[in-house]
Parts: structure tokens; C-alpha cells; sequence
């Protein structure tokens, strides 16, 4: 990903063109008037219609693209109400954190009423808010136009289950994304048999080209190849303490062997 320079920038045109119908159907203009030229992978998705899950490896610029995501919607649709979801509020607030850099790099920002470290409301009426990462405090909203769940391997499947009705009036979409965290849990389920509901895009780390191989290298020595195979090359594995791995216990149940026990209607 590349800025662009400082006189690239004095080009850039004003808020008001940045909210031009063009920028509002192309966030990959829109991607470039606020000075990010997007990685291929990036451009996928930017353009995407669907709901979306993004399997990347760690510093491959998933939350980067994500947050760019969030300001992109919340100024070409008035009114947007934009979620922002992890394990915990500390990782909400760092995905926060970067879509308010992305506004600030706007050549002109928008206006605030609201403004703090948690959430911001924009004079359009579209709100980003980060939340907590528990069930129980976030069924407050609804009417969500956009949801994005950070590091949703590790993100309770009762969490995941109290954010999806926020989307049924408003139509809303899902990004859910992550580095795997082995076959368990809402994330993997979505990836392996959630079908056509969703855009996939995987980015190992050897596609990336700002990390070198010598680091890669160095980390596949250290971490050890389960943790390795996870973190960098994306892959969903059985639990390291397994006895027997997932696709060994599913390939010998069969509907053909009766139970020993009926149970009682």
C-alpha cells in the first residue's frame, strides 16, 4: 500500500467531491482521493457486494481495508449505522482507531457532533461505533447497515449469534474477519459451509509483499508449524491437543448404524 505524496494530496479534491456520485458507487476512487492505492486483494475487497470473510494473515492490511470500508460507507450513504465488533472493547477501539486516521487523512474531514474515543457521529447522520466484545451489552442497536467483526476466530459464537439480527430490517452487510483459530466456532462454520452467502478472500503471508521470506522463515522456527500454519498461511487445524483429527471423526459417522439406546419421545 502506497500514500500518495504531499503534492499528490494538494491535488485531491474537496469533501464535496469526495461525496460525488462517482466516489459513492466506486470506493476504489474513493480508495485514492483519501491516498491509499489498495493491494490487489484489497481492490476484491472494496468492490465486494456480499457479506465478506476475510481470511489474512497477521499484518496483511485486512483491518487497514476494513476500517477504509467503514468510512467509505458512512459518507456515501447518510444515516449508516456501522459497527465495529471484536473479543474485546480494546480490540474495537484499535479498529477505531484506524477509521478515524482514515478520516483525518480526508482532505477535508466531516463535520462531528459526536466525537470520542469510542464511537463518532458524522453531520449526514452516519454513526461508526466500536463495541464491547459481550452479548449481553450490545443488543441495544439495530438497523445496522454495516457490521465488521475483527479477529472473529476468537469472537463467541453468542456474541456473533446477538449481532446478526441487527442486520434483518436494514438489509446490512457482514464482515467477518480473521486468522483461523482452528475447526471450531462461527468463523471456520462460515468459511467451510456457509456457501455462496459469502465472499471469500484468503491472503497468505508469502503474497505480501512487505514481509520478507527471512522473517517468515524465522517465524516457521519459533512458532513451530501448528501455530505457523495458522498465523501465516491461513489454514483451519484441529485443535493441537486432538486425538483425532475433525475430518477423522466426521468421515466415520454414518446415518446407516442405528443407535444403541432410543430415546424416549
Amino acid at each position: 500500500m502506497k500514500n500518495f505524496s504531499p503534492y499528490q494530496l494538494e491535488k485531491l479534491p474537496s469533501l464535496p467531491e469526495v461525496r460525488t456520485e462517482r466516489a459513492r458507487r466506486d470506493a476504489l476512487y474513493f480508495s485514492k482521493l483519501v491516498g491509499l492505492e489498495p493491494d490487489e486483494w484489497q481492490k476484491e475487497v472494496i468492490w465486494t457486494k456480499q457479506n465478506l470473510l476475510m481470511n489474512c494473515a497477521r499484518q496483511s492490511g485486512k483491518s487497514t481495508i476494513a476500517a477504509l470500508y467503514a468510512v467509505h460507507q458512512a459518507i456515501s450513504l447518510d444515516n449508516s449505522l456501522i459497527l465495529l465488533v471484536s473479543p474485546s472493547q480494546r480490540q474495537s477501539g484499535e479498529l477505531f482507531r484506524k477509521v478515524k486516521d482514515w478520516l483525518e487523512k480526508l482532505p477535508i474531514p466531516p463535520e462531528m457532533p459526536e466525537d470520542n474515543l469510542l464511537s463518532c457521529q458524522m453531520g449526514n447522520g452516519s454513526r461508526i461505533v466500536s463495541l464491547p466484545g459481550s452479548e449481553k451489552t450490545i443488543r441495544g442497536y439495530s438497523g445496522a447497515t454495516l457490521i465488521i467483526e475483527d479477529e472473529a476466530a476468537r469472537v463467541q459464537d453468542e456474541l456473533y449469534m446477538a449481532i446478526r439480527p441487527m442486520l434483518a430490517v436494514s438489509q446490512g452487510r457482514l464482515i467477518l474477519m480473521s486468522t483461523p483459530f482452528g475447526k471450531r466456532g462461527h468463523f471456520w462454520e462460515a468459511w467451510d459451509k456457509g456457501g455462496e452467502d459469502w465472499k471469500r478472500v484468503k491472503v497468505r503471508a508469502d503474497e505480501n509483499p512487505r514481509i520478507s521470506k527471512s522473517f517468515l522463515d524465522e517465524e516457521k522456527r519459533v512458532m513451530g508449524d501448528w501455530w505457523y500454519r495458522q498465523e501465516y498461511e491461513c489454514e483451519f487445524l484441529d485443535a493441537i491437543s486432538s486425538v483425532f483429527s475433525f475430518d477423522a471423526v466426521m468421515s466415520a459417522v454414518s446415518e446407516d448404524i442405528k443407535p444403541l439406546f432410543e430415546v424416549a419421545q
